[in-house]
């Protein structure tokens, strides 16, 4: 009986794990769409430069999204007629989270700044890299 228990238990978290990754992948997938779609509104032209993490150590991929996170607040929209839209996709931009391991030596200020354009691109290399 006690291994019947012990057997439910590790096939239940086994199976639970098995249901999570995709739903992550498929979130981090979101992002990356979202990241695209504000590519292609952001005013890149006469606007301030941002801290733009490129290639973070596994330690600091979080510390890397919070840089970002921190950076879109300060995108403008290219034009009026797609401010709602881009309001909009801002705020999924801040909602999302992610966990890394390890402690990270960083700090967004240690990151070069780059127009809004490839500071966006870099985000959306960084979220394929979380998606592999």
């Amino acid at each position: 009986m006690e291994r019947m228990i012990i057997f439910c238990t590790l096939f239940f978290c086994s199976s639970m794990a098995l249901t999570a990754a995709p739903h992550k992948i498929a979130k981090y997938k979101q992002i990356f769409k979202t990241i695209n779609l504000l590519e292609t509104t952001v005013k890149d032209k006469d606007v301030e430069l941002l801290h733009t993490p490129e290639n973070p150590a596994e330690e600091c991929l979080s510390t890397a999204v919070t840089c970002f996170q921190k950076g879109t607040l300060k995108l403008q929209p290219e034009n009026s007629t797609v401010n709602a839209t881009f309001t909009q996709t801002i705020k999924t931009l801040k909602r999302f989270t992610l966990s890394s391991r390890g402690k990270c030596e960083s700090s967004c200020e240690s990151y070069e700044k780059k127009s809004p354009k490839e500071f966006l691109k870099s985000f959306a290399k960084l979220i394929q890299q979380v998606i592999r």
